[in-house]
Protein backbone atom coordinates (compact mmCIF):
# COMPACT_ATOMS: atom_id res chain seq x y z
CA UNK A 1 0.00 0.00 0.00
CA UNK A 2 2.01 3.14 1.58
CA UNK A 3 4.42 0.08 1.11
CA UNK A 4 5.65 -2.41 3.53
CA UNK A 5 3.93 -0.18 4.83
CA UNK A 6 3.38 2.47 4.01
CA UNK A 7 5.14 10.83 5.36
CA UNK A 8 5.48 11.22 9.05
CA UNK A 9 3.74 12.29 12.15
CA UNK A 10 4.91 15.71 13.03
CA UNK A 11 5.78 17.88 10.40
CA UNK A 12 9.38 20.31 10.05
CA UNK A 13 10.15 21.79 6.78
CA UNK A 14 13.55 21.83 6.07
CA UNK A 15 14.92 24.76 4.14
CA UNK A 16 17.95 23.69 1.48
CA UNK A 17 20.24 25.77 3.59
CA UNK A 18 23.00 25.49 5.90
CA UNK A 19 20.41 27.72 8.83
CA UNK A 20 18.70 24.13 8.92
CA UNK A 21 20.78 22.35 10.59
CA UNK A 22 21.17 24.74 13.30
CA UNK A 23 16.98 25.01 13.50
CA UNK A 24 17.03 21.07 13.60
CA UNK A 25 19.83 20.76 16.94
CA UNK A 26 17.73 23.72 18.54
CA UNK A 27 14.31 21.89 18.04
CA UNK A 28 16.00 18.68 19.11
CA UNK A 29 17.05 20.66 22.19
CA UNK A 30 13.53 21.60 23.29
CA UNK A 31 11.91 18.23 23.28
CA UNK A 32 10.98 17.71 26.26
CA UNK A 33 9.66 14.36 28.10
CA UNK A 34 5.78 15.30 29.72
CA UNK A 35 3.70 13.58 32.46
CA UNK A 36 0.14 13.19 32.62
CA UNK A 37 -1.72 11.46 35.55
CA UNK A 38 -3.13 8.59 34.81
CA UNK A 39 -6.34 9.11 36.37
CA UNK A 40 -7.36 11.23 33.63
CA UNK A 41 -9.27 8.47 31.45
CA UNK A 42 -11.00 10.47 29.04
CA UNK A 43 -7.90 11.84 27.76
CA UNK A 44 -4.66 10.55 25.41
CA UNK A 45 -1.29 11.87 25.98
CA UNK A 46 -0.15 14.03 23.17
CA UNK A 47 2.88 15.57 24.74
CA UNK A 48 2.34 18.78 25.70
CA UNK A 49 -1.55 18.94 25.59
CA UNK A 50 -4.46 16.98 26.19
CA UNK A 51 -6.51 15.19 23.36
CA UNK A 52 -10.48 14.63 24.69
CA UNK A 53 -12.58 12.23 23.33
CA UNK A 54 -16.30 13.85 22.30
CA UNK A 55 -17.95 10.70 20.48
CA UNK A 56 -17.88 7.55 19.28
CA UNK A 57 -20.20 7.19 16.73
CA UNK A 58 -20.56 4.27 13.94
CA UNK A 59 -21.30 5.37 10.48
CA UNK A 60 -23.50 3.37 8.19
CA UNK A 61 -22.84 2.83 4.24
CA UNK A 62 -26.14 5.34 2.55
CA UNK A 63 -28.14 2.61 1.03
CA UNK A 64 -29.25 5.04 -1.41
CA UNK A 65 -26.33 5.67 -2.64
CA UNK A 66 -25.67 5.01 -6.62
CA UNK A 67 -23.83 1.16 -6.56
CA UNK A 68 -24.42 0.40 -2.54
CA UNK A 69 -25.42 -2.74 -1.55
CA UNK A 70 -27.25 -4.27 1.09
CA UNK A 71 -25.01 -7.26 1.70
CA UNK A 72 -21.37 -7.75 0.01
CA UNK A 73 -18.75 -10.48 0.50
CA UNK A 74 -15.41 -10.62 -0.96
CA UNK A 75 -12.50 -12.71 -1.07
CA UNK A 76 -8.81 -12.13 -0.47
CA UNK A 77 -6.49 -12.34 -3.31
CA UNK A 78 -2.92 -13.35 -2.76
CA UNK A 79 -2.36 -9.80 -3.03
CA UNK A 80 -4.22 -8.88 -0.14
CA UNK A 81 -3.06 -12.03 1.77
CA UNK A 82 0.56 -10.69 1.32
CA UNK A 83 -0.31 -8.17 4.05
CA UNK A 84 -2.40 -10.31 6.29
CA UNK A 85 -1.08 -10.61 9.42
CA UNK A 86 0.38 -6.80 8.86
CA UNK A 87 -0.02 -4.26 11.47
CA UNK A 88 -2.01 -1.22 10.14
CA UNK A 89 -1.03 1.36 7.90
CA UNK A 90 -1.66 4.89 9.94
CA UNK A 91 -2.42 8.45 8.16
CA UNK A 92 -3.05 11.69 9.15
CA UNK A 93 -3.96 14.53 7.52
CA UNK A 94 -4.29 18.28 8.65
CA UNK A 95 -6.73 20.86 7.57
CA UNK A 96 -6.34 24.64 8.27
CA UNK A 97 -9.91 26.44 8.65
CA UNK A 98 -10.11 30.56 8.38
CA UNK A 99 -10.92 32.27 11.01
CA UNK A 100 -15.02 32.18 10.96
CA UNK A 101 -15.39 28.29 10.37
CA UNK A 102 -12.98 27.52 12.91
CA UNK A 103 -14.86 28.67 15.16
CA UNK A 104 -16.20 25.55 17.67
CA UNK A 105 -19.88 26.09 17.30
CA UNK A 106 -19.71 26.40 13.13
CA UNK A 107 -16.91 23.30 13.48
CA UNK A 108 -20.10 21.33 15.49
CA UNK A 109 -23.04 22.06 13.73
CA UNK A 110 -21.84 22.67 9.66
CA UNK A 111 -18.41 20.94 9.19
CA UNK A 112 -18.64 17.81 11.09
CA UNK A 113 -21.99 17.02 10.17
CA UNK A 114 -21.35 17.65 6.60
CA UNK A 115 -18.51 15.21 6.98
CA UNK A 116 -20.21 12.41 8.41
CA UNK A 117 -22.88 12.94 5.88
CA UNK A 118 -20.25 12.44 3.07
CA UNK A 119 -18.84 9.45 4.47
CA UNK A 120 -21.85 7.59 4.88
CA UNK A 121 -22.30 8.31 1.03
CA UNK A 122 -18.72 7.32 0.60
CA UNK A 123 -19.02 3.97 1.95
CA UNK A 124 -22.33 3.89 0.09
CA UNK A 125 -19.78 3.47 -3.09
CA UNK A 126 -16.69 1.84 -0.80
CA UNK A 127 -19.05 -0.87 0.67
CA UNK A 128 -16.61 -3.07 2.05
CA UNK A 129 -14.77 -0.97 4.11
CA UNK A 130 -18.22 -0.83 6.43
CA UNK A 131 -17.70 -4.72 6.67
CA UNK A 132 -14.96 -6.74 8.12
CA UNK A 133 -12.43 -9.25 8.00
CA UNK A 134 -13.48 -12.89 9.37
CA UNK A 135 -11.81 -16.49 8.48
CA UNK A 136 -15.59 -18.87 7.88
CA UNK A 137 -14.98 -22.74 9.22
CA UNK A 138 -15.81 -23.66 5.64
CA UNK A 139 -13.55 -21.38 4.15
CA UNK A 140 -9.85 -21.96 2.72
CA UNK A 141 -9.02 -18.15 3.40
CA UNK A 142 -10.36 -15.21 4.97
CA UNK A 143 -13.13 -13.22 3.31
CA UNK A 144 -14.64 -9.82 3.84
CA UNK A 145 -17.85 -9.73 4.77
CA UNK A 146 -20.51 -6.49 4.84
CA UNK A 147 -23.92 -7.29 6.28
CA UNK A 148 -26.59 -4.87 6.51
CA UNK A 149 -26.11 -2.25 9.48
CA UNK A 150 -22.57 -2.93 9.46
CA UNK A 151 -20.95 0.05 10.07
CA UNK A 152 -17.22 1.92 10.12
CA UNK A 153 -16.26 3.44 13.71
CA UNK A 154 -15.64 7.03 13.69
CA UNK A 155 -14.16 8.76 16.77
CA UNK A 156 -14.91 12.33 17.55
CA UNK A 157 -11.98 14.68 19.73
CA UNK A 158 -11.19 17.76 20.33
CA UNK A 159 -7.35 19.13 21.11
CA UNK A 160 -5.71 21.99 22.87
CA UNK A 161 -2.47 21.29 20.96
CA UNK A 162 -0.66 23.66 19.14
CA UNK A 163 -2.11 23.41 15.46
CA UNK A 164 1.02 25.14 14.14
CA UNK A 165 3.09 23.10 15.56
CA UNK A 166 1.69 20.02 13.87
CA UNK A 167 1.97 21.80 10.32
CA UNK A 168 5.15 23.70 10.97
CA UNK A 169 8.87 22.90 11.55
CA UNK A 170 8.86 21.85 14.59
CA UNK A 171 10.63 18.43 15.66
CA UNK A 172 8.39 16.54 17.84
CA UNK A 173 9.10 13.08 19.81
CA UNK A 174 7.82 10.45 17.46
CA UNK A 175 5.30 9.32 19.38
CA UNK A 176 3.16 12.93 19.46
CA UNK A 177 0.75 12.21 16.95
CA UNK A 178 -0.62 8.63 18.09
CA UNK A 179 -3.51 10.18 20.11
CA UNK A 180 -4.88 11.62 16.42
CA UNK A 181 -5.06 7.70 15.11
CA UNK A 182 -7.63 5.74 16.07
CA UNK A 183 -7.05 2.09 17.11
CA UNK A 184 -8.64 -0.90 14.70
CA UNK A 185 -10.50 -3.40 15.84
CA UNK A 186 -9.16 -6.50 16.08
CA UNK A 187 -9.74 -9.93 17.50
CA UNK A 188 -8.94 -13.21 16.66
CA UNK A 189 -12.30 -14.03 15.11
CA UNK A 190 -12.59 -10.50 13.16
CA UNK A 191 -10.69 -7.49 12.23
CA UNK A 192 -12.35 -3.70 11.12
CA UNK A 193 -11.06 -2.94 7.91
CA UNK A 194 -10.37 1.08 8.24
CA UNK A 195 -11.04 2.85 11.69
CA UNK A 196 -11.05 6.79 11.18
CA UNK A 197 -10.53 9.95 14.22
CA UNK A 198 -11.98 13.54 13.08
CA UNK A 199 -9.90 15.94 15.93
CA UNK A 200 -10.81 19.19 15.78
CA UNK A 201 -8.28 22.34 16.81
CA UNK A 202 -10.48 25.53 18.67
CA UNK A 203 -9.84 28.31 16.27
CA UNK A 204 -7.08 26.46 13.97
CA UNK A 205 -8.70 23.61 11.69
CA UNK A 206 -9.04 19.60 12.53
CA UNK A 207 -7.32 16.47 11.55
CA UNK A 208 -8.32 13.09 9.70
CA UNK A 209 -6.94 9.97 11.30
CA UNK A 210 -6.58 6.69 9.69
CA UNK A 211 -6.45 3.27 11.29
CA UNK A 212 -5.94 0.90 8.08
CA UNK A 213 -6.21 -2.93 7.19
CA UNK A 214 -3.38 -3.95 5.05
CA UNK A 215 -5.23 -6.82 3.95
CA UNK A 216 -7.69 -4.58 2.39
CA UNK A 217 -6.08 -1.47 0.69
CA UNK A 218 -3.05 -0.58 -0.42
CA UNK A 219 -2.17 2.75 -1.41
CA UNK A 220 -4.14 3.74 -4.14
CA UNK A 221 -6.62 2.41 -2.66
CA UNK A 222 -6.71 4.40 -0.10
CA UNK A 223 -6.34 7.88 -2.54
CA UNK A 224 -9.36 6.59 -4.02
CA UNK A 225 -11.47 6.44 -1.31
CA UNK A 226 -10.32 10.12 0.23
CA UNK A 227 -10.61 11.61 -2.91
CA UNK A 228 -14.18 10.31 -2.92
CA UNK A 229 -15.25 11.27 0.15
CA UNK A 230 -13.83 14.82 -0.35
CA UNK A 231 -15.47 15.18 -3.54
CA UNK A 232 -19.01 14.14 -2.44
CA UNK A 233 -18.17 16.35 0.72
CA UNK A 234 -16.79 19.13 -1.13
CA UNK A 235 -20.17 19.59 -3.72
CA UNK A 236 -22.49 18.11 -1.76
CA UNK A 237 -22.94 21.28 -0.18
CA UNK A 238 -24.44 22.42 -3.26
CA UNK A 239 -26.12 19.30 -5.26
CA UNK A 240 -28.16 16.65 -3.79
CA UNK A 241 -27.08 13.76 -6.64
CA UNK A 242 -23.32 13.87 -7.81
CA UNK A 243 -22.49 11.53 -10.10
CA UNK A 244 -18.08 10.26 -9.31
CA UNK A 245 -16.06 10.36 -11.93
CA UNK A 246 -14.99 7.24 -13.70
CA UNK A 247 -11.50 6.97 -11.28
CA UNK A 248 -13.66 7.42 -8.21
CA UNK A 249 -15.77 4.77 -8.73
CA UNK A 250 -14.16 1.45 -7.31
CA UNK A 251 -14.25 -1.64 -8.82
CA UNK A 252 -14.23 -4.93 -6.84
CA UNK A 253 -14.08 -7.26 -9.60
CA UNK A 254 -11.34 -9.83 -9.30
CA UNK A 255 -11.78 -12.72 -11.88
CA UNK A 256 -9.15 -11.00 -13.42
CA UNK A 257 -6.50 -11.95 -11.01
CA UNK A 258 -5.10 -15.55 -11.77
CA UNK A 259 -2.84 -17.14 -8.90
CA UNK A 260 -0.59 -18.96 -12.09
CA UNK A 261 2.34 -19.03 -9.03
CA UNK A 262 0.38 -20.53 -6.47
CA UNK A 263 1.39 -17.49 -3.78
CA UNK A 264 -2.16 -17.83 -2.36
CA UNK A 265 -1.49 -21.00 -0.58
CA UNK A 266 2.43 -20.17 -0.11
CA UNK A 267 1.79 -17.14 1.98
CA UNK A 268 -1.09 -18.46 3.88
CA UNK A 269 0.63 -21.16 5.31
CA UNK A 270 3.60 -18.78 6.16
CA UNK A 271 0.90 -16.58 7.82
CA UNK A 272 -0.91 -20.03 9.37
CA UNK A 273 2.98 -20.83 11.14
CA UNK A 274 3.71 -17.61 12.45
CA UNK A 275 2.80 -17.36 16.46
CA UNK A 276 1.07 -13.91 16.91
CA UNK A 277 1.23 -12.55 20.49
CA UNK A 278 -2.60 -13.23 21.62
CA UNK A 279 -3.68 -15.50 19.11
CA UNK A 280 -3.49 -18.19 21.63
CA UNK A 281 -1.94 -20.92 18.57
CA UNK A 282 -5.11 -20.89 16.20
CA UNK A 283 -3.59 -20.76 13.34
CA UNK A 284 -6.61 -19.11 11.58
CA UNK A 285 -6.78 -16.14 14.53
CA UNK A 286 -6.74 -12.55 12.67
CA UNK A 287 -4.82 -10.73 14.70
CA UNK A 288 -1.94 -8.65 13.59
CA UNK A 289 1.68 -8.94 13.86
CA UNK A 290 2.56 -6.59 17.08
CA UNK A 291 4.25 -3.09 15.87
CA UNK A 292 7.37 -2.38 17.22
CA UNK A 293 7.74 -0.03 20.39
CA UNK A 294 8.86 3.52 19.81
CA UNK A 295 11.96 4.45 21.50
CA UNK A 296 11.65 7.82 23.46
CA UNK A 297 14.49 8.91 22.05
CA UNK A 298 12.65 8.18 18.64
CA UNK A 299 12.17 12.26 16.64
CA UNK A 300 10.25 12.54 13.63
CA UNK A 301 10.95 14.96 10.74
CA UNK A 302 9.88 15.82 7.23
CA UNK A 303 12.56 17.04 4.40
CA UNK A 304 11.69 18.96 1.25
CA UNK A 305 13.50 17.51 -2.28
CA UNK A 306 12.52 20.90 -4.83
CA UNK A 307 12.11 19.61 -8.51
CA UNK A 308 15.32 21.79 -8.81
CA UNK A 309 17.31 20.02 -6.79
CA UNK A 310 15.46 16.34 -7.98
CA UNK A 311 16.64 17.42 -11.99
CA UNK A 312 20.00 18.53 -10.66
CA UNK A 313 20.69 15.06 -8.85
CA UNK A 314 19.52 13.33 -12.15
CA UNK A 315 22.31 15.22 -13.83
CA UNK A 316 25.02 13.92 -11.34
CA UNK A 317 24.05 10.31 -11.84
CA UNK A 318 23.88 10.85 -15.63
CA UNK A 319 27.47 12.37 -15.56
CA UNK A 320 28.60 9.30 -13.30
CA UNK A 321 27.58 6.78 -15.55
CA UNK A 322 28.37 8.29 -19.07
CA UNK A 323 32.05 8.30 -17.81
CA UNK A 324 31.92 4.87 -16.28
CA UNK A 325 32.25 1.38 -17.90
CA UNK A 326 28.88 1.38 -19.75
CA UNK A 327 27.73 4.87 -20.48
CA UNK A 328 25.42 3.50 -23.02
CA UNK A 329 23.47 1.48 -20.21
CA UNK A 330 19.33 2.76 -19.64
CA UNK A 331 18.83 3.93 -17.02
CA UNK A 332 15.26 3.99 -14.75
CA UNK A 333 15.51 7.31 -13.49
CA UNK A 334 12.54 7.88 -11.83
CA UNK A 335 11.98 11.10 -9.35
CA UNK A 336 10.95 8.15 -7.37
CA UNK A 337 14.17 5.91 -7.83
CA UNK A 338 16.45 9.18 -7.72
CA UNK A 339 14.50 10.30 -4.25
CA UNK A 340 15.24 6.73 -2.99
CA UNK A 341 18.62 6.63 -3.91
CA UNK A 342 19.33 9.94 -2.22
CA UNK A 343 17.34 9.47 1.24
CA UNK A 344 18.92 5.83 1.40
CA UNK A 345 22.42 6.97 1.32
CA UNK A 346 21.65 9.89 3.56
CA UNK A 347 19.78 7.23 6.17
CA UNK A 348 23.12 4.63 6.06
CA UNK A 349 25.74 7.24 6.45
CA UNK A 350 23.66 8.78 9.28
CA UNK A 351 23.48 5.10 10.84
CA UNK A 352 27.87 4.90 10.14
CA UNK A 353 29.25 1.70 11.73
CA UNK A 354 30.34 -1.62 9.75
CA UNK A 355 30.83 -0.90 5.91
CA UNK A 356 30.61 -4.16 5.61
CA UNK A 357 27.00 -4.99 7.14
CA UNK A 358 24.48 -5.68 4.14
CA UNK A 359 21.60 -3.14 3.40
CA UNK A 360 18.28 -4.21 2.45
CA UNK A 361 16.07 -1.54 1.09
CA UNK A 362 12.35 -2.90 0.50
CA UNK A 363 9.83 -1.26 -1.70
CA UNK A 364 6.19 -1.96 -3.00
CA UNK A 365 5.39 -2.58 -6.73
CA UNK A 366 2.27 -1.00 -8.17
CA UNK A 367 1.18 -4.08 -10.45
CA UNK A 368 -2.24 -2.87 -12.19
CA UNK A 369 -0.78 -2.40 -15.38
CA UNK A 370 1.96 -4.61 -15.45
CA UNK A 371 -0.31 -7.91 -15.05
CA UNK A 372 -1.50 -9.84 -17.94
CA UNK A 373 -4.37 -8.96 -18.66
CA UNK A 374 -3.99 -6.04 -16.71
CA UNK A 375 -6.38 -4.40 -14.24
CA UNK A 376 -7.87 -0.96 -13.97
CA UNK A 377 -6.77 1.66 -12.71
CA UNK A 378 -9.58 2.21 -10.59
CA UNK A 379 -9.52 -1.50 -8.96
CA UNK A 380 -9.77 -1.59 -5.45
CA UNK A 381 -7.95 -3.48 -3.26
CA UNK A 382 -4.46 -4.34 -2.55
CA UNK A 383 -2.32 -4.86 -6.08
CA UNK A 384 0.96 -3.99 -5.12
CA UNK A 385 4.27 -6.76 -4.90
CA UNK A 386 6.60 -6.55 -2.66
CA UNK A 387 10.71 -6.12 -3.93
CA UNK A 388 13.92 -5.81 -2.25
CA UNK A 389 17.54 -4.38 -3.29
CA UNK A 390 20.27 -5.76 -1.26
CA UNK A 391 24.07 -4.19 -1.10
CA UNK A 392 26.48 -3.42 1.07
CA UNK A 393 26.73 -0.02 3.35
CA UNK A 394 30.39 0.79 1.70
CA UNK A 395 28.40 1.02 -1.71
CA UNK A 396 26.23 3.92 0.26
CA UNK A 397 28.90 5.18 1.71
CA UNK A 398 31.34 5.95 -1.32
CA UNK A 399 31.71 9.33 -2.71
CA UNK A 400 29.57 8.79 -5.65
CA UNK A 401 27.11 6.53 -3.49
CA UNK A 402 23.82 8.02 -5.17
CA UNK A 403 24.75 7.55 -8.24
CA UNK A 404 25.49 3.96 -7.37
CA UNK A 405 22.68 3.22 -5.09
CA UNK A 406 20.27 4.85 -8.30
CA UNK A 407 21.91 2.04 -10.65
CA UNK A 408 20.71 -0.97 -8.47
CA UNK A 409 16.93 0.54 -8.32
CA UNK A 410 17.02 1.42 -11.75
CA UNK A 411 18.37 -2.57 -12.31
CA UNK A 412 15.31 -3.69 -9.60
CA UNK A 413 12.86 -1.77 -11.25
CA UNK A 414 14.07 -2.97 -15.46
CA UNK A 415 13.88 -6.31 -14.00
CA UNK A 416 9.93 -6.44 -13.30
CA UNK A 417 9.95 -6.70 -17.12
CA UNK A 418 11.50 -10.20 -16.78
CA UNK A 419 9.75 -11.55 -13.83
CA UNK A 420 6.97 -9.45 -11.28
CA UNK A 421 6.88 -12.20 -9.11
CA UNK A 422 10.49 -13.84 -9.10
CA UNK A 423 11.55 -14.55 -5.37
CA UNK A 424 7.69 -13.91 -4.19
CA UNK A 425 7.30 -17.29 -2.84
CA UNK A 426 10.44 -16.92 -0.13
CA UNK A 427 10.98 -13.17 -0.04
CA UNK A 428 8.52 -12.65 2.85
CA UNK A 429 9.55 -14.61 5.05
CA UNK A 430 13.74 -14.00 4.10
CA UNK A 431 12.95 -10.35 5.32
CA UNK A 432 10.77 -10.63 8.26
CA UNK A 433 14.18 -13.05 9.43
CA UNK A 434 16.78 -11.02 8.92
CA UNK A 435 18.56 -10.01 12.48
CA UNK A 436 19.73 -6.69 13.71
CA UNK A 437 23.10 -7.16 12.33
CA UNK A 438 21.94 -5.89 9.07
CA UNK A 439 19.88 -2.31 7.82
CA UNK A 440 16.96 -2.43 6.12
CA UNK A 441 14.26 0.44 5.47
CA UNK A 442 11.04 0.48 3.42
CA UNK A 443 9.72 2.83 1.54
CA UNK A 444 5.58 4.27 2.66
CA UNK A 445 4.09 6.12 0.42
CA UNK A 446 4.35 7.50 -3.63
CA UNK A 447 4.94 10.37 -5.82
CA UNK A 448 2.02 10.09 -7.42
CA UNK A 449 -0.90 9.92 -4.64
CA UNK A 450 -1.75 13.27 -4.76
CA UNK A 451 -2.70 13.82 -1.13
CA UNK A 452 -1.93 17.32 -0.71
CA UNK A 453 -4.46 17.66 -3.32
CA UNK A 454 -7.54 17.03 -1.00
CA UNK A 455 -10.02 19.51 -0.33
CA UNK A 456 -13.44 18.56 1.46
CA UNK A 457 -14.20 21.60 0.46
CA UNK A 458 -12.29 24.37 3.29
CA UNK A 459 -9.50 24.10 1.59
CA UNK A 460 -6.56 21.65 0.63
CA UNK A 461 -4.55 19.54 2.96
CA UNK A 462 -2.05 21.48 5.23
CA UNK A 463 -0.02 18.86 6.01
CA UNK A 464 0.08 15.13 5.15
CA UNK A 465 2.04 12.19 6.49
CA UNK A 466 2.16 8.51 7.07
CA UNK A 467 2.36 8.32 11.07
CA UNK A 468 3.00 4.10 11.45
CA UNK A 469 6.70 4.61 9.87
CA UNK A 470 7.72 5.22 13.50
CA UNK A 471 6.98 1.35 13.93
CA UNK A 472 8.33 -0.02 10.85
CA UNK A 473 11.43 1.81 10.76
CA UNK A 474 11.01 3.02 7.39
CA UNK A 475 10.78 6.30 5.38
CA UNK A 476 7.97 7.75 4.08
CA UNK A 477 7.73 9.79 0.31
CA UNK A 478 4.49 12.00 -1.15
CA UNK A 479 4.81 14.51 -3.85
CA UNK A 480 4.24 18.47 -1.34
CA UNK A 481 2.04 21.34 -1.70
CA UNK A 482 0.98 22.54 -5.63
CA UNK A 483 1.31 19.05 -7.09
CA UNK A 484 2.25 20.36 -10.22
CA UNK A 485 5.60 21.98 -8.98
CA UNK A 486 6.86 18.39 -8.42
CA UNK A 487 8.72 18.51 -5.01
CA UNK A 488 8.79 15.21 -3.03
CA UNK A 489 8.08 15.23 0.89
CA UNK A 490 9.87 12.65 2.74
CA UNK A 491 9.04 11.63 6.45
CA UNK A 492 11.71 9.59 8.64
CA UNK A 493 11.63 8.82 12.30
CA UNK A 494 15.36 8.48 13.80
CA UNK A 495 17.24 8.57 16.87
CA UNK A 496 18.33 11.99 17.87
CA UNK A 497 21.62 11.65 17.18
CA UNK A 498 21.50 10.08 13.84
CA UNK A 499 18.65 12.40 13.07
CA UNK A 500 21.22 15.42 13.27
CA UNK A 501 23.68 13.86 11.14
CA UNK A 502 20.38 12.98 8.28
CA UNK A 503 19.49 16.66 8.32
CA UNK A 504 23.30 17.72 8.10
CA UNK A 505 23.70 14.92 5.22
CA UNK A 506 20.85 15.55 3.62
CA UNK A 507 20.97 19.74 3.43
CA UNK A 508 25.19 19.69 2.94
CA UNK A 509 24.76 17.21 -0.24
CA UNK A 510 22.75 19.36 -2.15
CA UNK A 511 24.56 22.13 -1.64
CA UNK A 512 27.73 20.36 -2.47
CA UNK A 513 25.71 19.11 -5.91
CA UNK A 514 24.80 22.70 -6.44
CA UNK A 515 28.25 23.84 -6.33
CA UNK A 516 29.73 21.03 -8.53
CA UNK A 517 27.05 22.30 -11.66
Amino acid sequence: MFGPSLLSIMAMVVDISLLAIEAIKRSIAQVKTHCLSVSLSPYFMASPSLVRILEICKVTPALDSVDAAKEFSLPLTYFDITWFKFPPAECLYFFKLNESSSRSSIFHSEILPALKHSLSQTLGRFVPLAGHLTWPANSSKPVIVYALNDALSLRVAESNASFDRFIGNEIPEADESHPYIPELYVTNMIASLLALQITFFPCKGFSIGMAIHHAMLDGKSVSMFLNTWAYLCKHNQNEKSLLLLPELRPSFDRTGLQDSFGLESVYLKQWEATIIPGSELNSRSLKLMPYLGVPSNLLRATFRLPREAINELKESILRYHQAGLNPGKQLHLSTYVITCAYVSVCLVKARGGDDNRKVYYVCSVDCRSRLEPPLPQNYFGNCVAVHHMVAEAKAFMEENGVAIVAEKLSDLINGLENGLFQGAKERLVMLRGLGQEVQKFGVAGSTRLGFYGLDFGWGNVEKAEITSIDRTRGFSMMEFGDVSSGGIEIGVVLVRQEMERFASLFVNGLKALQSRL
